[in-house]
């Protein structure tokens, strides 16, 4: 078997037997190895093969992040506009406001995340200090009256030119690129042979933004941060011992931070039994369930759901896997979870093909930010999680959350470019797309004369 990426065809060039007609192949000729190979791959053996070959391509890590990042933003944007429509039209408003909104995010998400896709790992190492100290200003803004924004009695937003933005989103990518560069710097100088390396300054850093955060009454993006933390504690290879104390630790924060308020105490007694809560904490989880149970094998179609008319909460962010499921049904859910599923896939390919130890801990964080995301808010609406608000990536609505993720995959494939054998299957690809539409345009060929014209005066 050659090295991974590359192709070693081992059968010779068949040979014509003198006593065949022509055109056809002696069998006596054909190399021994080729017939068995040839007949045993039959049926599933034979996909499986297949998908195994498109998989060990260099790329198929970008590719994969690409078309599955792709196809959740197109759906997100039609979920959105069918769950939201009937929220907009009982408060006066156009149906299409939600929609647009997500469009002008969807608008500036894209550029973000073809950009960080783009850019070298360095960047990102440098902007992560930065980003920490812009993410834990705006966390402050937000308890600040006239400067924050209150919603249902949390204060999570801040009002920027009349745009509202929410820190604690920024702050979670933040935590990774400052998580990942700090562990990455002391793994390059030997510091991680004892338990305080490990944990300082990190585990202080995710307390500050775990306690700012909860300013605002966030305990979904606080237990987002400890899985980050958790998750750059796994991938640095913490011992055992310590591993399962911070395990421990951060079920012990949650767990108070639960107790510490009625309502989210209201909301576990109400997830263990939702029908003898029916007419309070348990009418969420009980009307995501009849959405879901309504839609069947194939759904209603789409913007035929019924729930989604005052019935289900928060129908376009945090219980649009409902309106989703009871749409499209049990096919379109079981789609869902495989494509989110073929993301945390590609991203942990990522992170085992990658060498630099940077972009290891930053892919397997972001990695586990986005399917543990996920993983929650589907958990919530199927009734086997309790409800904590945390949306569905690129798939709710919420510009703040739909931007910042497709950074934090814009970045994925950014690292998927720098596995083995990417550079070079890169350069084989040919010019990309601004290239050749410069070529149609005529501006190619001026532009390459130009280049080669300075580079022969410089020699």
């Amino acid at each position: 078997m050659g090295h991974r990426g590359s192709y070693d065809n081992t059968d010779g060039p068949s040979v014509l037997s003198s006593e065949a007609p022509a055109g056809t192949v002696s069998s006596a000729a054909m190399p021994r190895t080729a017939m068995p190979r040839a007949s045993a791959l039959t049926g599933p053996q034979e996909w499986l093969a297949g998908v195994r070959t498109l998989l060990d391509r260099p790329l198929a890590s970008y590719y994969l992040i690409l078309g599955v990042s792709g196809l959740l933003l197109a759906l997100g944007l039609i979920m959105v506009l069918s769950a939201s429509s009937v929220q907009m039209l009982s408060l006066g408003a156009s149906p299409f406001v939600e929609f647009q909104r997500q469009m002008l995010g969807v608008a500036l998400g894209l550029p973000a995340m073809w950009a960080a896709s783009r850019l070298p790992p360095t960047a990102f190492r440098v902007i992560a200090y930065p980003l920490m100290g812009v993410s834990v200003l705006g966390l402050l803004l937000t308890v600040i009256p006239g400067v924050g924004v209150s919603a249902g009695g949390a204060s999570r937003w801040i009002a920027i030119g009349g745009f509202q933005l929410q820190p604690s989103e920024f702050a979670k990518l933040a935590f990774v690129l400052w998580g990942a560069d700090l562990l990455a710097r002391h793994e390059r100088h030997g510091q991680l042979t004892e338990w305080r390396q490990l944990l300082v300054p990190l585990m202080p850093g995710a307390g500050i933004l775990g306690v700012l955060v909860m300013l605002g009454d966030d305990l979904g993006t606080t237990f987002l941060l400890l899985t980050i933390f958790l998750a750059l504690l796994w991938v640095v290879g913490t011992p055992g011992r310590l591993f399962i104390g911070m395990l421990g630790f951060v079920c012990l924060v949650v767990a108070i931070l639960i107790i510490a308020k009625p309502y989210r105490m209201d909301r576990i007694t109400s997830f263990v039994d939702p029908q003898a809560h029916a007419a309070t904490s348990g009418w969420q989880p009980l009307q995501g369930k009849y959405a879901l149970a309504s839609g069947g094998w194939f759904g209603v179609g789409l913007g035929a759901s019924r729930q989604k008319w005052g019935m289900l909460p928060d129908p376009s962010s945090d219980f649009i896997f409902a309106v989703l499921g009871e749409e499209l049904g049990l096919a379109g859910t079981l789609c869902v979870m495989g494509l989110f599923g073929a993301l945390g896939y590609a991203g942990l390919r990522v992170a085992r093909r990658v060498t630099d130890p940077f972009m290891r801990l930053a892919a397997t964080a972001i990695t586990a930010w986005i399917v543990v995301e996920a993983l929650v808010n589907i958990g919530a609406v199927i009734g086997v999680l309790p409800i904590t608000g945390v949306p569905l990536p690129l798939v709710s609505a919420g510009v703040s959350s739909l931007i910042v993720t497709m950074v934090a995959i814009g970045m994925l494939m950014a690292f998927a470019k720098r596995e083995p054998g990417a550079a070079e299957a890169l350069a084989a690809r040919g010019p990309g797309p601004a290239r050749r539409v410069l070529s149609w345009l005529g501006l190619r060929g001026r532009t390459d004369r130009g280049v080669g014209t300075r580079r022969r005066r410089s020699a």
